[in-house]
């Protein structure tokens, strides 16, 4: 008797798969509640914050955390440390996400280009290794100095020092899946490459993508606060967890809890997202649905 195969299974019965696996995964679910906090405060920032990030109380400054009217205390110039710590939060999101997009829109194409075509491979590769031989960090001071500083600057500067490991993690999936039976199927059909790339390989790399870019969001937030630490990136007076740290260190004996609280909350966003990512790779391996 001939065997019938079975047909692909559903979206909904592969996204429950997904979620199942996610929930039943202690580290997926603490990296998901870390990570709503984070954007939680972050989004709504301006309605949960007691005071905006610049205004200044003379009359108290380093007040301890638990005075009545600041909860985390305050800095050298009474500004309210909580609202500063959401709006820097809301700051590091929106660098992280505007450097994770960049890293996208421009790493895919020509990760799929370069592992399709092997001619383009060769020029791709080199330009590649090129940008991988200065350290990540060391490339986006380099690139921020040069564009100066501000949100946008800064999140340019670090998105291109993210691109070549989004190439590489595409271009690995494109050389994969380019010799695959259902590529291969494609083929005989007469379909073309840019077809093949956008509803064969491209779906299929997804999963690749969206783990690469839970990388590249924590990597791209503690990249702004080294920035701002140094003067490269967010400006005064607009607030930034790097700003801070900068800033806590003149007085720290006087006083630590104005670092503590922005050291935490960087703390917080990269631990949510690195163990989402491993939470979520896991999630993706159609192995584990075993």
């Amino acid at each position: 008797m001939t065997a019938i195969a079975e047909p692909p299974a559903p979206v909904g019965r592969v996204r429950g798969r997904v979620l199942g696996n996610l929930l039943r995964n202690p580290m997926g679910v603490t990296g998901g509640v870390l990570l709503l906090i984070v954007l939680v405060a972050g989004v709504f920032a301006p309605w949960l914050a007691p005071y905006a990030p610049s205004e200044v109380h003379f009359t108290t400054p380093f007040q301890q955390p638990g005075t009545v009217g600041f909860a985390l205390g305050t800095d050298d110039l009474g500004r309210d440390v909580l609202s500063r710590v959401l709006y820097g939060t809301r700051t590091s999101l929106e660098v992280g996400l505007l450097s994770v997009a960049l890293a996208i829109v421009v790493g895919v194409p020509l990760g799929l280009l370069s592992g399709y075509w092997r001619w383009l491979d060769a020029i791709v590769s080199r330009l590649t290794d090129l940008m991988l031989a200065f350290p990540f960090l060391l490339l986006a001071v380099g690139l921020a100095a040069i564009n100066g500083g501000g949100l946008v600057n800064a999140a340019v500067a670090l998105g291109i020092g993210n691109i070549p490991a989004m190439i590489r993690v595409v271009r690995a999936e494109t050389l994969r899946m380019k010799d695959s039976d259902f590529v291969l199927a494609a083929h005989t059909m007469h379909a073309g490459p840019w077809r093949i790339l956008g509803q064969h390989v491209l779906p299929n790399a997804a999963s690749a993508i969206i783990v690469q870019a839970t990388v590249i969001m924590p990597q791209a937030v503690l990249g702004e606060a080294i920035l701002s630490f140094l003067g490269l990136g967010i400006q005064p007076p607009e607030p930034s967890l790097g700003i801070m740290l900068s800033d806590a260190q003149q007085y720290l004996f006087r006083t630590v809890w104005p670092g503590v609280f922005p050291g935490i909350a960087l703390a917080l966003i990269c631990l949510g997202f690195n163990l989402s990512g491993d939470a979520l790779r896991d999630a993706l391996d159609p192995r584990s649905s075993r």
